[in-house]
């Protein structure tokens, strides 16, 4: 391994802080957003496989074959996101129709009798609900998490918006995963689901309105460098997107747009590839483990304690993890986090053979690495955008469409390949309340699909990330790289 670079804070200017009101009632939004991006990676497998009887083949395909729309839907989102910023001044009107979202992650579960009695009925009701679900999910993440970028700070301040955001991602992370499974309950069938689907639907709702106007107060605590002459060129440009989207079909548009950042912008096309192997390892150790604690060691009550171990340490390790980026960088941490990872997995293996004890502590490494992975990956994404230059900056929506399309296709990637594993091994889907013995060969399918699969992918995604070299330069660079006309898109500049 070549030695990284040592960051390096040169002489960037110093920007402003984000007033702390505002920022806490933007990361606010990410408490329901939380629910939504846990409770069906967490459940909806183990809900098609051992609630509605539903074999595995056929219900990853239910939770994959939707996530398909989000490559084309996603970047849709960002560049209407960007007109609409450019327009108003803000994201928020698309931000709004995404707080819809609780209905349809209630319908998810809602299956009505007629379609559950039947496995292929009941996972076309399940995709369908949650394409529906996935859009207005789009329409909520895609502005939201934009709105950073929009913000003219600088390298630090933005890792401090967005470690503020993980900590409040946290907690709705851990109220679903704690709270689903308890609701739930073991054996209520369908019926429980809902209810489940109620109550943290209704959760989500209230921080979702709470983060739009989160969204409101940070788009008013400073905006990308340009003025209003900038802002008037911008909804220019935005007209003119919009004329040419309006030539060709939308889903065409989207795909060209999300191509055109991709070829622009290297750094950011890096650090996408190598996020598509994290989220689809986080994601599939997620809906894994149900299937661990019941199958591999024989307690399902303990899929509540082993979430809570996975999400809780994050509370305590964002804040750490953010200060100790401010002396390595980003990308050390961030490949930290990644090889605690690796560890993390291969030590709950070896917890399965050894006793409780081990599987904990492996668990709290999970989840310490886990909040570097989400903490690192999101706040090299504005510096890989402003870093590109002003006319990258007035699309980054687009950017954000492409990111959170990536993450999508993680969540839907992740179970599938563990329901892949799970098919391979020969393991039987059942119903509610039904008993039926697994083959040992299931057993082994569940174990190391939860422990070596995402260790392996792991490791490529490390690989990948060691591609990115932005992240030196980044914390040296002046916030308007614009000035620099020499600067290549997406190329870090010599020191």
């Amino acid at each position: 391994m070549s030695a990284l670079p040592r960051p390096n804070r040169g002489t960037a200017r110093p920007t402003a802080a984000v007033p702390r009101a505002g920022l806490v009632q933007y990361a606010l939004g990410s408490a329901g957003m939380g629910i939504y991006v846990t409770v069906p990676g967490l459940l909806l497998l183990y809900f098609l496989t051992d609630t509605l009887g539903v074999p595995p083949w056929l219900a990853g395909l239910a939770l994959l074959v939707p996530k398909v729309v989000d490559v084309v839907l996603h970047p849709f989102v960002g560049s209407v996101s960007d007109r609409d910023r450019a327009r108003n001044g803000n994201r928020v009107r698309v931000l709004a129709a995404g707080c819809l979202l609780a209905v349809a992650f209630t319908a998810t579960f809602a299956v009505p009798g007629s379609a559950a009695a039947d496995p292929y009925l009941a996972a076309g009701w399940v995709a369908v609900w949650f394409v529906v679900g996935n859009t207005l999910f789009a329409a909520y993440q895609v502005p939201y998490l934009a709105t950073p970028t929009d913000v003219d700070v600088g390298y630090d301040e933005r890792t401090r918006i967005m470690s503020f955001r993980m900590v409040v991602l946290t907690l709705g992370i851990l109220v679903g995963g704690a709270l689903a499974p308890l609701l739930v309950g073991d054996g209520s069938g369908v019926s429980g689901y809902v209810v489940m689907a109620l109550c943290l639907g209704a959760f989500m709702l209230v921080f979702q309105a709470v983060g739009v106007g989160g969204v409101r107060s940070l788009a008013r605590a400073g905006t990308a460098p340009g003025g209003a002459a900038e802002g008037r060129a911008a909804e220019g440009r935005a007209a003119e997107d919009g004329a040419a989207a309006g030539a060709v079909p939308p889903a065409r548009a989207a795909l060209a747009q999300a191509w055109s950042v991709l070829r622009a912008n290297r750094s950011f096309r890096v650090l996408a590839g190598s996020y598509l192997l994290v989220s689809t390892t986080t994601h599939l150790v997620l809906a894994g483990l149900p299937y661990f604690a019941e199958y591999a060691l024989g307690r399902p009550g303990l899929t509540t304690v082993l979430v809570g171990s996975f999400v809780a340490p994050a509370l305590v390790a964002t804040p750490v993890w953010f200060r100790i980026s401010r002396t390595l960088g980003k990308q050390r941490c961030l490949l930290a986090a990644q090889w605690a990872f690796v560890l993390g997995s291969l030590g709950m293996l070896a917890g399965a053979r050894t006793g409780l004890a081990v599987v904990v502590l492996a668990t709290l490494v999970l989840g310490v690495s886990f909040a570097g992975l989400q903490l690192f990956p999101f706040s090299m994404v504005p510096d890989t955008v402003r870093a590109a230059g002003a006319g990258e900056v007035d699309r980054a929506g687009a950017y954000t469409g492409v990111w959170t399309a990536t993450e999508a296709v993680g969540s839907a990637a992740g179970p599938y390949l563990y329901s892949a594993a799970l098919a391979a091994g020969g393991f039987a889907a059942t119903r509610a309340g039904e008993q039926v013995a697994q083959t040992a060969g299931a057993h082994t399918a569940v174990l190391l699909g939860f422990t070596v699969l995402p260790a392996a992918l792991m490791v490529l995604s490390v690989l990948a990330q060691r591609r990115y070299l932005l992240d030196s330069d980044a914390r040296g660079r002046p916030e308007h790289p614009a000035t620099d006309p020499g600067a290549a898109p997406g190329t870090p500049r010599e020191a």
